[in-house]
């Protein structure tokens, strides 16, 4: 700690505030804007002052991964600090994927001087007249929920403070701040420097009536259905959830989800297709679903009732989203959900209920069975995805895990049960997510089992060269499973989806889709000492998982190169 008669650098500043506000990690990409944030660290360290871990992080979309995945695990928003507007830039895809999914962080790049010559931290070099701009923050404004630059250095640590009570306010999403080197290589008085936080975050809920007619509407319902898209918010309303959707016979379709909100084995849990179950429902709920279903392909019952729950149930950040709704609640999603399910304990069930409750629960096992029956057919051809999956669910049995799926594995075939156990990439489509947010995740939870799976093309979007030097480096022993068909196979499938009988489709081979010859992946990974194999026939898959989960165990990474046939 310091006196208040103490002086020391705006930049130095930063790290003790940082770790006043509780963040445990600033994922640091450096450029020469750093000088006197790097001063400052050595600064406030040599002082001996409480700090938050400042890492390396060779990458800027490793950087945003990690600061993503690792709120996931721990509901805590982190810091990020990138080198400025080209850092920014390369930072920009992860700040997307973090704003459409209402991920918390502080984002920080420094900006290039403003001053030519005599000043502290002027230009002193080309790239300082060749990384100005007008407007730096446009680069992630509209992924931001606020913006600002540092002005003065005495405003360093209520700014910072104003940016963390904002992105953790509902709904959460990350904040920007720019950081003028001039300003950083001033000094300022620590006094206050180490207070708690002067502004706390604003905490959205749904008032009494509404949740009340919402309960109401739900308990009133002949044929429920709920899209819980992104989870429930924590372990407890997860419980809750599952429980609450088998007392009252409620169906719940995975489509299109991001997080696990109910297990894949639970007798409301009719699949990922919302089907029939969506045209016959007469209330229809929605909680925290950017896209519920889909409109050209699914058809709602005119009569039925639709409630949105949510941070920002109607997606406010977004052009067009035209998803009906008749009543509408606003609020972090476990709290309203644990109300909601409250109120309900108490009012009548409807006779129909048991009759409900058997139809659901056939529904739900003859989904498992087809599942099942996908995953153990036949592989005489070659390994499939959904086989991988399936694997995978059963070398991973009784362990505390978390898979993170980037167009890879599928749930269903891989069982998954527990809240927090199965994360999707992002809506947004920034690829490269998963690879760096399991890093993140692992650094979280040391004692978790992460996997991240992915296709080839998204292996290759997440810089994985700077993905396995960090693991490496932190001794963050992940699983990476790569399902190498060797090509975009998400967009072929949107190309036979919309020109299902097109000349495309009709093609032997589709343009723009093809990612021959592939990498050999494994090369990449062990140019940082990653334990590796490469699988090509169905029976060394259990082996390969198991002898890759138990290389993961002793803090190596480990890849597989799994190569599948096109989906």
């Amino acid at each position: 700690m310091t006196d208040a008669n103490e002086q020391m650098t705006a930049g130095g500043a930063i790290f003790p505030r940082l770790k006043a506000l509780g963040v445990d990690y600033v994922f640091a990409n450096s450029g020469t804007d750093f000088p006197p944030i790097i001063e400052g660290l050595a600064e406030a360290g040599a002082r001996g002052q409480e700090l938050p871990q400042a890492l390396v992080i060779p990458h800027e979309h490793a950087a945003m991964g990690m600061a993503h995945g690792y709120y996931l695990m721990t509901g805590r928003a982190q810091a990020v600090m990138l080198h400025t507007n080209v850092g920014l830039a390369n930072g920009a895809i992860g700040a997307i994927n973090a704003a459409c999914e209402h991920i918390p962080m502080l984002l920080m790049s420094g900006r290039t001087p403003v001053t030519e010559a005599g000043r502290l931290g002027s230009r002193t070099v080309p790239i300082g007249w060749g990384q100005e701009m007008f407007d730096q923050a446009a680069l992630v404004r509209e992924a931001c929920k606020w913006e600002n630059e540092l002005r003065f250095p005495e405003q360093m640590a209520p700014l910072l403070d104003r940016a963390h009570a904002i992105a953790n306010s509902t709904p959460k999403g990350p904040v920007y701040l720019s950081l003028p080197r001039e300003v950083l290589c001033e000094q300022i008085d620590t006094q206050g420097l180490f207070a708690p936080p002067a502004i706390q975050p604003s905490e959205t809920m749904a008032s009494p009536a509404s949740i009340r007619a919402a309960a109401e509407m739900i308990a009133d319902a002949k044929r429920p259905i709920v899209f819980a898209q992104r989870g429930l918010g924590s372990d407890e309303a997860f419980t809750a959830f599952g429980a609450w959707l088998e007392d009252w016979a409620i169906a719940y379709p995975s489509w299109w989800i991001t997080q696990l909100a109910l297990p894949t084995d639970h007798p409301c849990h009719i699949g990922p297709e919302p089907g029939h179950w969506l045209e016959e429902a007469d209330v229809v709920v929605v909680i925290n679903a950017l896209a519920p279903w889909w409109p050209d392909k699914h058809s709602v019952n005119p009569d039925a009732k639709v409630i949105h729950i949510g941070p920002d149930p109607l997606f406010s950040r977004f052009p067009t989203r035209t998803f009906r709704s008749d009543l509408t609640l606003t609020g972090e999603v476990a709290p309203i959900m644990e109300a909601l399910m409250a109120e309900m304990s108490d009012m009548p069930r409807g006779a129909e209920l048991p009759t409900r409750r058997t139809a659901l629960a056939k529904a739900a096992a003859a989904e498992r069975k087809v599942r099942h029956e996908l995953a153990t057919a036949s592989t005489a051809k070659g390994i499939t995805k959904a086989y991988v999956s399936h694997c995978l669910g059963e070398v991973l049995a009784g362990e505390t895990s978390t898979v993170l799926s980037e167009l890879g594995t599928i749930l269903g075939p891989l069982e998954r049960r527990e809240h927090l156990s199965w994360l999707v990439e992002p809506h947004s489509g920034g690829l490269g997510w998963s690879f760096p947010a399991a890093l993140g995740a692992k650094l979280a939870d040391p004692t978790r089992t992460v996997v991240a799976t992915m296709g080839d093309g998204s292996y290759m979007f997440a810089n994985p060269t700077v993905c396995h030097q960090i693991a490496e480096a932190l001794e963050l022993g992940i699983l990476v499973i790569v399902l190498n068909n060797e090509e975009w196979g998400a967009v072929r499938h949107s190309v036979t989806g919309v020109y299902p009988d097109g000349f495309a489709s009709r093609a032997n081979r589709m343009p723009l889709t093809a990612l021959k010859p592939s990498p050999d992946f494994t090369k990449t990974a062990e140019a940082s000492r990653a334990w590796t194999r490469t699988v090509r026939e169905p029976a060394d898959v259990i082996p390969a998982l198991e002898k890759a989960l138990a290389a993961t165990a002793k803090g190596r990474l480990a890849l597989l190169d799994i190569r599948i046939l096109p989906d």
